[in-house]
C-alpha cells in the first residue's frame, strides 16, 4: 500500500463528504464548484492553516502530532473505524523499520480450537483478511456454501465476490460486500506487510468490478457486532445477530460469535441445522486404519 495515496485519498473523500452547513460555516447559496468543503474551509474548522492543511492532504503525515490529528479527526467527522484508520496511518508513515515488519499469525493453538468445541452457538475464528482458519461444528454447517468453493483456506471476501453462491448466501450482499471491503483497508493500515492480504486485495481488484467500485470509495469499518441476514441451502432464512472479540494471545484473530433471539423462526432453523450436524456427524463412519 502506497501510504502517501491512501492519505491523500482518505482524508479528500472525508473532506468532500461534508457540507457547511454541518460544521457550522455560512452557505452564501449558489453553485459550489467543489463536493463538500473546501481545504480552506476544513483547515478553519481544524484551526490550523491552510498551508498545513494542505501539506497533510497531499499525503504527508510525518511528524504530524496527536492532537493535530484529533482536531483533524474532529473536523472530518469521523466515527470511531474512521478515526482509528487515520492515527494507523499515521502511525505507518511515521514508523522504523525495526516497528514495522509484524506480521498477524494465521495459526489457531489448540486450545482455541477446543473452546470453540466447546461452545454450543456457531462460532468460528478470523484473521484480518477474512480467512476462515477455525470453527466448531455448527459454524462450518452454517457455512456450508463457503467451503465449496475453490480448495485452499475459505475466504470469505473471495466468496462474496468471486463466487455466485456469495450473493444468494448473503441476503443483504450489497450491505455485506460494501462491509467487507471496508474491514479489508482498514486492516491494510494496520498490517501493511501481510502479503497474503496485499495478494488478496489485488486479486479481488483485478477480478471484480464490485470490489474495485467500493474500495475507490475509501471506506473503512471494523466488525464489532451487528446482524447477518442469510439464506442456508438447508434451513433457509436465519436472521442472526454476532459478537467479535479479539483475540489478545494471537496477533490479528478475532473470535466471532453467533446468535438467534431465542423463540424466533431464526432460533428454531438455527437448532434444526445443529440436529442435522449433531445426525451428519453420528452416522459418519470413520474409514479403517491401514493394517
Amino acid at each position: 500500500m502506497d501510504t502517501r495515496d491512501e492519505v491523500r485519498d482518505f482524508l479528500r473523500t472525508r473532506r468532500e463528504r461534508i457540507t457547511p452547513q454541518q460544521v457550522g460555516l455560512p452557505d452564501f447559496g449558489g453553485a459550489r464548484r467543489v463536493k463538500g468543503l473546501r481545504r480552506e474551509e476544513l483547515a478553519l474548522v481544524a484551526g490550523m492553516s491552510v498551508d498545513y492543511y494542505i501539506r497533510l492532504e497531499r499525503g504527508n503525515l510525518t511528524g504530524v502530532s496527536e492532537s493535530v490529528l484529533e482536531s483533524l479527526s474532529r473536523a472530518l467527522r469521523l466515527d470511531d473505524a474512521e478515526h482509528a484508520h487515520l492515527f494507523d496511518l499515521a502511525r505507518l508513515q511515521n514508523a522504523s523499520s525495526a516497528t514495522r515488519r509484524k506480521t498477524p499469525t494465521s495459526k489457531v493453538r489448540p486450545n482455541v480450537q477446543r473452546v470453540l468445541d466447546s461452545m454450543t452457538a456457531p462460532a468460528w475464528v478470523r484473521n484480518g483478511r477474512s480467512d476462515f482458519l477455525a470453527g466448531n461444528a455448527l459454524a462450518r454447517a452454517l457455512y456450508a456454501p463457503l467451503f465449496l468453493a475453490s480448495s485452499g483456506t475459505p475466504n470469505t471476501a473471495r466468496f462474496a465476490f468471486l463466487d455466485p453462491r456469495g450473493k444468494d448466501f448473503w441476503r443483504e450482499w450489497d450491505v455485506v460486500a460494501s462491509d467487507m471491503v471496508a474491514v479489508l483497508r482498514a486492516e491494510a493500515a494496520r498490517s501493511p506487510f501481510d502479503k497474503g492480504l496485499t495478494d488478496l486485495i489485488g486479486e479481488l481488484s483485478t477480478r471484480s468490478e464490485a470490489f474495485r467500485q467500493r474500495w475507490a470509495a475509501h471506506g473503512v469499518m471494523r466488525h464489532n457486532t451487528g446482524t447477518k441476514r442469510l439464506h442456508h441451502p438447508e434451513v433457509g432464512d436465519l436472521d442472526l445477530t454476532y459478537e467479535s472479540m479479539e483475540l489478545v494471545t494471537d496477533t490479528g484473530l478475532t473470535l466471532v460469535v453467533y446468535g438467534a433471539e431465542p423463540g424466533s423462526p431464526s432460533d428454531e432453523r438455527l437448532q434444526l441445522l445443529a440436529n442435522l450436524t449433531a445426525t451428519a456427524a453420528a452416522t459418519t463412519v470413520p474409514e479403517p486404519e491401514d493394517a
